[in-house]
C-alpha cells in the first residue's frame, strides 16, 4: 500500500521563489504540491474546494497579506500554516509574529537559490519543517470581535502553596515550536513591577530574533532584551538568548554567553540554561518548559526540581507540540502542569508570596 503523501499549498507572490519552493518540496517523495496561490485571497478561494495538509504562507503579498489570510483561514477552515518570509521590514516582522498569534505554527526564512552556500541547509530545513508541522492538529480560532477575556483560574495545587522556604530570585523559560505566542501570552499577563528578571531560550530561525524581541516589547509591559555577555540582569526585565550562543548565569549573577558545541543539536540550548540556573540558584528559581519538539531542557528541568526549584511544564492541550514539556512530565520534572495563562498567574503568585515570606523574616 502506497504511503499517503503530504499535500501542500504554496502561497507566495514571487514566481521565482514559488518555483524554487516547488522544486525543493517536490524533491521529497513524501510531499505533493497540490496548489499555488499568489495572494491571500486566492489561497482562501483554493481552500473552498481543496484540503491541504499544510500551507506555506508568505507575509508581504498584494490584495491580501499573509497575516490577514492566516487569520481568516484559522477562523473559518483551519489548516497548519508555516510562515515562509524573507522581508525584514519592521511591519512585516511584526505581521509575522501576529500571524503566530492568529494560529500559524512556525516561521522560516525563504530558502536561497541553488548554488548559494546555504541552499542545501535551508532546503532540508524547509522539507523537515513541512513534514513536522503537517502532523500538528490545529483548531479553529475565534474571530477577534467574538473573543472574550478569559478569567485565569489557578489549580488548587498552586493556591495551596502558601509557605515558601526560599526567596525566588529568577525565572528561566525554555521554548521551541509554538513558543512565541505562548511566551507573549505569559509575559503580557505578568506585572511590569515584577521584582525578578526572566531568562528565555527560544529556538528560533536565523534572522527572526531581533523582530521577536521587538514584538514582545510592543505587546508586553516588560522590557525585553537580546542578552549580552557579562551583563547583570535587572528585575522586571526579560533577556533572550542570542542565536548561536548558549546562555547561562554565573555565581555572581551575571549572564554568560558561550559559543560552545550544540547541545541536543541546538545552540542556544534550554538544557544549558536550566543546568546553569539549577547549579547557581537552586531553590531560588522557577523553571518553565514550554511547547516544542524533542527533549531539550526536560532532564535539566528535573535537575532544577531536584535542587529545590519550582518547576512548571506547559499543558498538552495548550501546546503546539508536546515534546519538550511532555518528556519533562514523564520524568516527573514538573511540579505544575499549566496553560500559559496559568503559568503567568502562578509565577506572579509565587514570586509575591516569596517576597512576603522574606519580608516577614526581616
Amino acid at each position: 500500500m502506497e504511503k499517503k503523501r503530504i499535500k501542500v499549498l504554496i502561497v507566495e507572490d514571487s514566481p521565482s521563489v514559488q518555483d524554487l519552493m516547488i522544486y525543493i518540496l517536490n524533491s521529497d517523495p513524501e510531499i505533493e504540491i497540490i496548489g499555488t496561490a499568489y495572494t491571500g485571497k486566492r489561497a482562501i478561494k483554493f481552500l473552498e474546494r481543496n484540503k491541504p495538509d499544510i500551507i506555506t504562507m508568505d507575509i508581504d503579498m498584494p490584495e491580501m497579506d499573509g497575516l490577514e489570510a492566516t487569520r481568516i483561514i484559522m477562523e473559518t477552515n483551519p489548516v497548519p500554516i508555516l510562515i515562509v518570509t524573507a522581508s525584514w521590514s519592521p511591519s512585516d516582522v511584526k505581521a509575522t509574529y501576529q500571524a503566530t498569534e492568529a494560529g500559524a505554527l512556525a516561521m522560516l526564512e525563504k530558502p536561497r537559490g541553488i548554488g548559494h552556500p546555504d541552499h542545501h541547509r535551508m532546503a532540508l530545513e524547509l522539507v523537515q519543517t513541512v513534514k513536522l508541522m503537517s502532523k500538528v492538529k490545529v483548531v479553529r480560532r475565534w474571530a477577534r470581535a467574538r473573543r472574550k477575556p478569559q478569567k485565569v483560574i489557578l489549580p488548587p495545587s498552586v493556591l495551596k502553596t502558601k509557605h515558601l522556604k526560599a526567596e525566588i530570585k529568577l525565572v528561566a523559560i525554555g521554548a521551541s515550536t509554538g513558543g512565541p505566542p505562548a511566551l507573549q501570552r505569559i509575559l503580557s499577563l505578568l506585572p511590569k513591577n515584577l521584582p525578578i528578571p526572566i531568562l528565555i531560550v527560544q529556538h528560533i530561525a536565523k534572522g527572526f530574533l531581533k523582530g521577536f524581541a521587538e514584538w514582545l516589547n510592543d505587546t508586553t509591559d516588560l522590557p525585553v532584551h537580546i542578552a549580552t555577555n557579562n551583563e547583570n540582569p535587572k528585575q522586571g526585565n526579560v533577556y533572550v538568548a542570542p542565536n548561536g550562543f548558549h546562555m547561562g548565569i554565573t555565581k555572581s549573577g551575571k549572564l554568560v554567553l558561550r559559543k560552545d558545541e550544540s547541545e541536543n543539536n541546538l545552540c542556544p540550548s534550554v538544557s544549558y540554561l536550566f543546568r546553569s540556573v539549577a547549579e547557581v540558584f537552586r531553590e531560588n528559581a522557577i523553571g518553565v518548559l514550554l511547547t516544542g519538539m524533542g527533549k531539550d531542557g526536560a532532564y535539566e528541568l528535573k535537575m532544577m526540581k531536584d535542587h529545590g526549584a519550582i518547576t512548571i511544564a506547559q499543558s498538552e492541550e495548550s501546546s503546539v507540540i508536546y515534546g519538550m514539556p511532555g518528556t519533562a512530565v514523564k520524568l516527573g520534572a514538573a511540579k505544575y502542569i499549566l496553560s500559559p495563562e496559568q503559568i503567568a498567574g502562578t509565577i506572579e503568585q509565587i514570586v509575591k508570596r516569596s517576597s512576603q515570606a522574606v519580608g516577614s523574616k526581616k
